[in-house]
Order: structure tokens, then sequence, then C-alpha cells
């Protein structure tokens, strides 16, 4: 593959050490905070399973997240360009992850659940078949190993 590269940094400081380190498996926390530039940072830890703390987000809240986000910049972005006036864009995304008997685990599904308001006048076949487009211009869809779906849900109106 040849073309624009693009290159992403983030900083994750780990922040829960509770005075004696990784010393003993439950004497440390999973705490942590990611920063990227000047932008908000984002206080992250591990799955409660994991023994994190479920007030942060966990890397894997993050991967669906990051899914779920790029998928609708891509179904916006052909929105537009198709003429399909968007009005309001919600998605509740769902995902599977397997934990062997090792501990090791991978994602082996998401599934996104797109409900979509366009304008009064708009085509909702074709806005439904831009889902499928914006799928495969995902850039995080195109990177991870495991089955994305989509379910989406158009309506029309003048939903804000």
């Amino acid at each position: 593959m040849t073309g624009k590269k693009h290159r992403y940094r983030v900083a994750v400081e780990w922040t829960g050490n509770q005075g004696s380190g990784t010393s003993t498996y439950a004497g440390y926390g999973r705490e942590h905070v990611i920063r990227a530039g000047t932008k908000a940072a984002i206080a992250g830890s591990a799955d409660p399973a994991f023994r994190g703390d479920a007030a942060r987000w966990n890397p894997e809240e993050l991967l669906l997240a990051s899914i779920a986000a790029c998928h609708k910049l891509w179904y916006l972005h052909l929105c537009s360009a198709a003429g399909i006036v968007v009005m309001r864009y919600t998605d509740e995304a769902e995902a599977i992850m397997e934990e062997d008997p090792t501990g090791a685990g991978r994602f082996v599904s998401a599934e996104l659940h797109p409900h979509v308001v366009i304008q009064a006048s708009g085509d909702t076949a074709k806005a439904a078949r831009l889902h499928h487009d914006a799928h495969q211009y995902c850039f995080i869809a195109n990177s991870v190993n495991f089955p994305i779906g989509c379910v989406p849900v158009i309506t029309t109106g003048t939903d804000t």
C-alpha cells in the first residue's frame, strides 16, 4: 500500500502505584492517564473484571468507541457528499471479547447500532446503504481482525 502516512502519538502514564509498585497482583492500581498534545486527558483503568476502576475508561471500551466514532465520521461524510442531510446520529455499539483459560483474550466481534434521523425528504434506503460504504472506508474497521456488523435504524424527521 502506498499513499499518505499519518502518525499518531499518545502518552500513557500509570498512576496506580500505591506505594509498593507491582510487588503483589492485588497491591497496585490499574489507573492511568492518556494524553495527546494539549487535549483533555482521559482517565483510564482496567475493566472492573481485571481489578480496574469502573469510573474510568478501559482499553476495551476505547477500542469499541474508536470503531463506532470512525464509522460515524465516514458515514456523515458520505451522507453529506450524497445529499443525505443527517439531523441526528446516535450509536449503541457492543462488542464481545473472549478470554481463554491462559488469561489471553481477543475481541471476536463488534456490532454497531446507529440510529440516524435524516431530513424528512431524505432517501432512507440510500441512507441505509451508505453504512456499508462507511464500513469499507473506516480506518479502524480496516485495522482490526474481527468482524464488525452494523444494524442501522434510519428515520426521517427534523430531530436535532
